[in-house]
């Protein structure tokens, strides 16, 4: 069977798709094969054996593993079928590979995680050798071995074990583990991956001690003490000889200078990671070595800064950010991160503060004795330096630039650690910004100074003027007129681009931070840009003064507004002219900018748009950014305001503005570009919605004529749901503000009336052949023909109308389009709620999900209610359930609906694969019991605006400082750490709507709830629900007058 799996495997790697989807749906029917997994172990097995071959037998048999072997695994989709003698065989042939001497390392990783994940389901029960056989390996394995029980140790830390199973291990496996890190003669990589396994085991460590304090603070402080020493030292020792460029590409693993260079970076780097993991988890443990630690990563800083130049901001173009395959990081870049990263954490501490508020009293500061600080600015800034790598990028991309500046970067570096750096020091209120003054004058008056000496001066100045703005202070005018003149003089350098743009962006940042003591400056230092803008060879420069510009435009006199939006705006469109706008298209962050950039030029004075081509100029940038979705949402929040702005002035205003934007806008929807995705389409239709949205009453003459005929036949093709959406939106907004003209509109080449129109698009978008997502929004635009024709105009049309949405209502499945169709019933049911049950009583609905029209909405509705988004809508949907309680009505009570959730008692989280074999159960409940559980829903909860949450706030507060014993733990505040298991509970757990429920109701709809359980309570009927409710519901019942403080005689029945 070797041969014909080895075949199949083969074929997986085949170029030809086909070929390939034919070769893995056959190995997927072998799954059931007991001899098909021992094949793929023994293909694996033999080194003959091509190595993409044998890689594809274990990826191969990881999918046969995720997929079969135990329920627990999440992927498990079954059948379970494996014998348990294949089972361990496959167990002890799979550890064998991954701690094989002299394997492949890619061999090893694979066949790790395979264990890992037999591991996870298996481990101790049905295999309970693996560890031991484990950590007896390691003091006897040769180094090519030790790699591969390392890994594996690695992989089982990390995935494999769980609380229970790391308990009864830790210690064994924390003592083997620090008896490779320690020593000497091992490989720098086998003790880097050693210490990384350590730093693994506190996410671990971290949920054991969420159950267990006593024995865990004992365990993690033994273990410290241990470590630390290590951990110090490993810091302390001298890098070696840093290879040449030819010696580092001469290839991996390169000669004994490389490898020594390399193992070095890889072990140091794992220890800061491992002390920044201690520090943030369990922070007391290195409290007494804290000012230690300080020190010596502060002095391996100052000690890596030359090395870091030479080899990153230089001539050299050294490779960074690389990783071995073990994912061990092993260039310096790397280090250097870690330990900036480190530093800001050291900063938290009491002991760090402490320190550097003693160097900055005022008696320090008069004798310039501020040491600390000053060095930290000055090595800030030496890593703030331009790597030589970006430095081309950007002059090729001006993107990459801009990504760069709005930290919208995946790619963080150094530089970036800097500007969190300094930020941490601003966060403390400390005055950064005076101390940083005289290191730049220092900088900029040293002649030999490099251009990227001076930019990364002017990079940590931005990053502190802009935490001084988010903590809204601002800097006095002689400090911000000393930065200015820096700033000036890099605007002024014609040498250095990148300089020149920083010095731009700087002046921007000073003038807005300064106050108003320097806004008298934003109109010349917005001209300036403005010239730079059209003139300035570098595309750097040219973006850094579109972007610098718009916090000139918001703080320009208003007298001068007008001048400059005109300004703005030409230079704007004469920089799309003279670039390839299919270019541009392709640039997303050049893009936003200069929509951002017009949108502030416009919002000086919306009204002012009218007079020149400042939506033409939008339009026109939409269309080449209508696959961005950021980009759409600039340009449509741009137009809603232009619109809402516009609108407000009066009919006229609007009309004017119609008249300006509809001949564009219309342009975009004919037919037949719609069908050629025309670019600007789609983004039409939705700026049609906002237009009329924000529309006069009545609308300009001829508004209907323009845009119904052209909306109709949108509707009738087969485009992006969304733009069914926007069009939907379109016409009941018309219906909304002007019903008169859509009914008095008949089109001149069907001779169909408007009325007629709005039917048939109803019916088309209710129909079984649109999905549920182009049809969101027809709910809407039902009601309000309802609403405003009336029964009168509709006549029989009414009642199928009605008909149609109960029908399309029983097999919507997207919440929206629920809340969007119940809405119709609901909004009539605030007026006439018992002619509502009467006609769903006579409408019969076919199908899976059918039954007469009172059960199929009334189901739908009440299931799906407490999911409903939108002020009015909850208040609409409240009212209306309200109305149909009061009526009593014998034929709810005779329909079952689903009620509360079945809590099955497992304390074991359930997969998606488990989730789908194993549904959630539900009770089934009458409609009038439902109906007060979901009203009793709606009551909102104690919350900020709520009285009484503030004191409950400040008892819990209270509580939680009286804690003696985690204060002392705790130690200090320190940065969150996003990986850490208790950190992604915490944050599961904010997800509970209990405690943070942004579906609020407002305060009306909570007094009107409050007020009608206070006139029902009396009812027997209501008795009799009441003591169906839940323990909880009916607590928040009895809590209602206090938490909302109703005034009312009405009582809620005692327990």
């Amino acid at each position: 069977m070797e041969q014909q799996v080895l075949d199949l495997l083969v074929a997986t790697l085949d170029p030809s798709g086909p070929i390939r989807n034919d070769a893995e749906r056959h190995l997927e029917q072998l799954y059931t094969n007991e001899a098909f997994p021992i094949s793929l172990v023994s293909i694996v097995s033999h080194k003959s054996v091509l190595l993409q071959h044998r890689q594809a037998a274990l990826l191969s048999l990881k999918k046969l593993v995720l997929k079969t072997w135990s329920p627990s695994l999440e992927e498990f989709e079954g059948p379970n079928t494996l014998s348990d003698a294949t089972k361990d065989q496959l167990r002890e042939s799979v550890l064998s590979i991954a701690t094989a001497i002299d394997e492949e390392r890619k061999i090893v990783g694979a066949a790790s995680y395979v264990v890992s994940k037999i591991a996870s389901a298996d481990f101790p029960e049905q295999w309970p050798t693996l560890l031991p056989t484990l950590l007896n390996l390691v003091p006897q394995a040769d180094p090519s071995q030790l790699h591969g029980v390392l890994v594996v140790l690695g992989n089982l830390v990390e995935d494999g074990f769980d609380e229970e199973q790391f308990s009864s291990s830790a210690i064994d496996l924390v003592k083997c583990i620090y008896n490779v890190a320690v020593d000497g003669e091992k490989k720098w990589t086998a003790r880097a991956l050693a210490v990384s396994i350590f730093r693994a085991c506190f996410d671990t460590m971290e949920l054991v001690y969420q159950n267990n304090k006593a024995s865990v603070k004992q365990f993690m402080q033994e273990a410290s003490d241990a470590w630390s020493p290590f951990f110090i030292e490993v810091l302390k020792m001298p890098m070696p000889y840093m290879p040449s460029e030819e010696e580092e590409n001469q290839g991996t693993p390169g000669g004994p200078n490389v490898i020594n260079w390399r193992g070095v970076i890889a072990l140091k780097t794992q220890v800061v990671k491992a002390l920044d993991k201690i520090h943030n988890m369990f922070p007391h443990l290195l409290s007494a070595r804290t000012l230690e630690l300080f020190s010596t990563i502060w002095e391996s800083l100052q000690a890596h800064l030359g090395p870091y130049h030479t080899m990153y901001t230089g001539d050299e173009q050294r490779q960074g950010r690389m990783e071995d395959a073990d994912r061990l990081p092993y260039t310096l870049d790397f280090l250097i991160i870690e330990e900036l990263d480190y530093i800001q954490t050291l900063l938290n501490t009491t002991t760090i503060k402490w320190e550097l508020d003693a160097q900055l009293t005022p008696k320090s500061m008069a004798s310039g004795n501020v040491t600390w600080i000053m060095q930290i600015l000055a090595v800030a800034v030496g890593y703030s330096q331009i790597l030589t790598e970006d430095a081309e990028l950007w002059e090729v991309d001006v993107n990459i630039f801009l990504s760069e500046e709005t930290s919208e970067t995946a790619n963080y570096s150094a530089r970036n650690a800097c500007g969190g750096l300094v930020g941490k020091l601003c966060s403390y209120k400390w005055p950064v910004i005076e101390i940083l003054l005289g290191f730049s004058k220092s900088v900029f008056d040293d002649g030999s100074s490099s251009f990227k000496a001076k930019e990364a001066v002017l990079y940590v100045v931005k990053q502190v003027l802009d935490e001084i703005s988010d903590y809204d202070t601002k800097i006095g005018p002689d400090l911000a007129n000393a930065y200015l003149d820096f700033a000036r003089m890099a605007m002024q350098d014609g040498e250095n681009e990148l300089l020149r743009a920083r010095g731009f962006i700087v002046a921007g940042a000073l003038i807005r931070t300064a106050g108003e003591a320097l806004h008298g400056l934003a109109p010349d230092f917005a001209l300036q840009s403005l010239k730079a803008i059209g003139e300035d060879e570098s595309e750097v420069v040219k973006v850094s003064c579109l972007r610098v510009l718009q916090g000139y435009l918001k703080i320009l006199p208003p007298a001068r507004a007008q001048e400059f939006q005109v300004q703005t705006v030409a230079t704007i469109s004469n920089f799309l002219s003279s670039h390839d706008l299919s270019e541009i298209s392709d640039s997303e962050d050049l893009l936003d900018t200069l929509v951002e950039t017009l949108r502030d030029a416009i919002m000086t004075d919306p009204s002012l748009c009218l007079e020149h081509p400042a939506l033409d100029v939008l339009f026109t940038m939409a269309s080449f950014g209508s696959r961005s979705w950021t980009t759409t949402m600039l340009v449509n929040e741009t137009f809603e305001s232009v619109t809402s702005t516009i609108s407000s002035q009066g009919p006229e205003s609007y009309a004017r503005l119609c008249a300006k934007v509809l001949p564009s806008l219309t342009g975009a929807l004919d037919v037949g570009d719609m069908t050629q995705e025309n670019s600007l389409s789609d983004v039409a239709v939705s700026l049609l919605s906002t237009l009329a949205e924000y529309g006069s009453v009545p609308l300009p003459e001829g508004f209907v004529a323009t845009l119904l005929p052209k909306l109709y036949r949108l509707l009738f093709l087969d485009l992006e749901f969304s733009v069914h959406q926007s069009a939907t939106i379109t016409i009941k907004y018309i219906l909304v503000h002007d019903a008169t003209q859509i009914f008095a509109w008949r089109d001149p080449e069907t001779g169909k009336e408007g009325l007629e129109i709005v039917l048939l698009i109803i019916d088309r978008l209710l129909g079984p052949n649109v999905d549920d997502s182009s049809a969101a929004e027809v709910g809407g635009l039902a009601v309000e023909l309802v609403e405003k024709a009336g029964a009168e105009k509709l006549g029989p049309y009414l009642m199928q109308l009605l008909q149609v949405v109960a029908i399309r209502l029983s097999t919507a499945e997207r919440a929206n389009f629920i809340q969007n169709l119940v809405l119709v019933f609901a909004r009539l049911s605030l007026t006439n709620a018992k002619d509502v049950l009467d006609f769903l009583a006579q409408v019969q609905v076919d199908g899976a999900h059918g039954g007469s029209g009172l059960e199929v909405v009334m189901r739908k509705w009440l299931e799906n209610s407490v999911n409903f988004s939108g002020y009015d809508a909850i208040r609409q949907n409240v009212i209306a359930l309200t109305n149909i309680y009061k009526l009593h009505d014998e034929r709810l009570a005779n329909i079952q609906t689903k009620g509360d959730l079945v809590v099955q008692n497992s304390t074991h989280i359930k997969t998606r694969s488990q989730a789908k074999r194993e549904p959630d159960q539900f009770s089934v409940i009458p409609v009038p019991l439902k109906l007060t559980k979901v009203l009793v829903q709606e009551l909102a909860l104690p919350s900020p605006t709520t009285p009484g949450f503030s004191h409950g706030l400040g008892k819990k507060a209270k509580e939680s400082s009286s804690s003696d014993e985690d204060d002392e733990w705790e130690d200090e505040p320190t940065v969150l750490d996003l990986g850490a298991p208790t950190t992604r509970q915490d944050l599961m757990g904010h997800m509970d709507e209990s405690r943070w429920n942004t579906r609020q109701t407002d305060d009306d709809t909570q007094k009107y709830l409050v007020e009608f359980f206070n006139n029902v309570s009396n009812e027997p009927g209501f008795q009799e629900l009441y003591h169906s409710l839940t323990d909880e519901e009916r607590e928040k019942l009895h809590k209602m007058n206090d938490t909302n403080q109703v005034n009312g005689n009405g009582q809620v029945p005692a327990q």
